[in-house]
């Protein structure tokens, strides 16, 4: 009895012990995890706190291009001993810099701050950067700063050996403290309570009332009066036992005569069952009427999505006709530009051709009245420089006028063959574009209208010039048909210009602009607003297409009423 005594307090001290254990370790996770989260929001305040620091000169050299000082700032900022790593992107998600443990960022760009867990236990604080210009705001780029948990734990390392520490003490003292109290004030009444409870003689109750002689009114004496009192009831019980066994024998009487009653009760439950069994099976025939009636519906479920499959085939069809009558409009369009730059070339060469014409006749003229002369014998030296005066004027005309109508045939000889063919070669661009300006001469003849180019004589790029030729005309014709239409004297100004391994176009006009509903609707596919008077709602539709398919490049347009109508396009060398 003592063993199982001291097993009872071992056991005792041990669960006290372990829920006093496990609510330390509890308590000390709970610190150390708030401990880091602390730390962590911290950490986070500081990668707040430096983009107030740096972006202002980081957006500023990236709206200037300025990308060897990008790539220093991010070089700076990994010096920093809260940075992991660092991310700047332009605004179309292009990465500038990468540096450090980072992670790959979604393709959209970031329009406002905010922090981000990512994979190797790192997190960011990610913010876009805007330019202020002009009281307008400009997206131009974000950054991601990273930080990681190894640096939250070198922060709070010494605060978690310190509460480790201090656990472990006060756990000890405590498991002390625990058995010098539960040897006294336990195991030692416990076993003499149980040598004097494996002393109890039946025959003798009396005898067997304990004596633990404890003055304190505590649990054990509390189980010693309990016991005594105990003893004190058996003593009565043991009267009263004869007196039951008697008051049972006449229980069991009652008993059989409400067994009897129960069968009774039985039968009555057991014909109910049987009717209610009934109503089950007639339950059961209607729910297949049901299941029926179900399977009906879905074969006809079956059959309209089976006309809607068809439907939808068909649907699919009629998108890939209407896609090939399109092809066939933007090719029709082309080829009615092709055709009105032959008719203005033609109008133009036909000048210099009737001046040839006349100059010819002149100087025919001029060598028919010298012979004659010769021949009578009275050609004189005032005669003979007349002549010669005339046919250097004739000459000079007509030398003047071949070489101009040459020329308008050469530009527009190149430019039909590149408009008709997708074939790429390294071209001059300031003397192509001056090529192109030329065969769409006759269309500004009768007006004010002036073009200004802005050009490096010796820039070249390789590409389909087609394609480039297309996108110059249908800007220009667009800017005289639309944009100078009820205005008198109009001015291109055309800006090109090579950054960073890219062609940049810069297209302004000082026509009367786009209001906003028709500027979102720019680049759509047969939208025009000269519906009915000849325009087809493709030419930019085109010139989208030749710069961000064929040319693989990016247009951006830009136009306010009355402002005029600006084009910026970047294309790769």
């Amino acid at each position: 009895m003592s063993s199982v005594n001291k097993g009872l307090s071992k056991k005792l001290l041990a669960r006290v012990l372990s829920v006093y254990f496990i609510l330390t370790l509890i308590v000390t996770t709970g610190q150390v995890f708030t401990e880091y989260l602390n730390t962590k929001s911290h950490i986070e305040g500081e990668l707040q706190t430096l983009k107030n620091t740096f972006s202002t000169s980081l957006t500023r050299a990236i709206w200037e291009l300025n990308t060897p000082q990008a790539k220093s700032i991010a070089v700076g900022l990994m010096e920093l001993p809260i940075i992991e790593g660092v991310q700047i992107r332009d605004e179309n998600s292009k990465y500038i810099a990468d540096l450090g443990r980072t992670s790959k960022l979604i393709d959209e760009p970031i329009t406002k701050g905010v922090v981000r867990d990512h994979s190797g236990s790192t997190f960011g604080y990610s913010f876009p950067l805007i330019f202020e210009f002009s009281g307008r705001t400009s997206l131009v780029g974000d950054v991601t700063l990273y930080s990681s948990i190894d640096i939250i734990f070198s922060r709070i390392e010494v605060g978690i050996f310190f509460l480790i520490g201090n656990a472990i003490v006060k756990t000890g003292f405590l498991v002390f403290l625990f058995m010098s109290a539960f040897r006294t004030m336990l195991t030692n009444p416990l076993n003499e309570l149980s040598q004097q409870i494996s002393d109890f003689h039946l025959e003798d109750p009396e005898s067997s009332k304990l004596d633990l002689g404890i003055s304190d009114n505590n649990e054990l004496k509390l189980l010693e009066t309990s016991y005594n009192k105990l003893i004190d009831e058996m003593i009565i019980y043991q009267a009263k036992l004869s007196g039951a066994q008697n008051a049972l024998k006449e229980a069991n009487k009652l008993l059989d005569e409400q067994n009897i009653s129960l069968e009774e009760e039985v039968a009555k439950k057991t014909a109910t069952l049987s009717k209610i069994m009934l109503d089950l099976e007639q339950q059961k025939d209607e729910l297949l009427i049901n299941q029926r009636e179900l399977r009906q519906e879905n074969e006809n479920r079956k059959f309209i999505e089976d006309e809607l499959r068809n439907r939808n085939s068909e649907l699919a069809k009629s998108m890939e006709t209407v896609k090939l009558a399109k092809d066939q409009l933007i090719e029709s369009e082309r080829m009615a530009s092709l055709g009105g730059l032959v008719a203005g070339i033609a109008h133009d060469v036909n000048t210099p051709l009737g001046v040839s014409i006349t100059a010819t006749s002149f100087l025919q003229e001029r060598i028919s009245k010298l012979q004659t002369a010769y021949e009578e014998k009275s050609l004189t030296g005032s005669t003979m420089s007349t002549f010669i005066s005339d046919a250097q004027q004739t000459a000079t005309l007509l030398t003047n006028n071949l070489n101009r109508a040459s020329d308008l045939i050469s530009s527009f000889k190149q430019v039909a063959v590149d408009q008709t063919s997708e074939a790429e070669r390294e071209i001059n661009v300031s003397q192509y574009l001056t090529e192109v300006i030329q065969s769409l001469a006759p269309n500004f003849k009768k007006t004010k209208h002036t073009i200004n180019v802005s050009c490096p004589e010796d820039l070249t790029f390789t590409c389909a010039p087609g394609a480039l030729a297309q996108i110059f005309t249908n800007m220009i014709m667009n800017s005289l048909i639309h944009g100078f239409e009820n205005i008198e004297k109009g001015c291109i100004d055309i800006e090109i210009s090579q950054d960073e391994g890219n062609l940049i176009i810069n297209y302004s006009d000082n026509g009367k602009g786009l209001i906003s509903d028709t500027l979102d609707k720019h680049f759509d596919a047969f939208f025009t607003t000269k519906r009915g008077k000849g325009g087809s709602g493709l030419g930019t539709h085109i010139m989208y297409n030749l710069v961000t398919q064929t040319l693989k490049g990016d247009i951006k347009v830009h136009s306010e009423p009355n402002q005029g109508l600006q084009y910026k396009i970047s294309l790769p060398v």
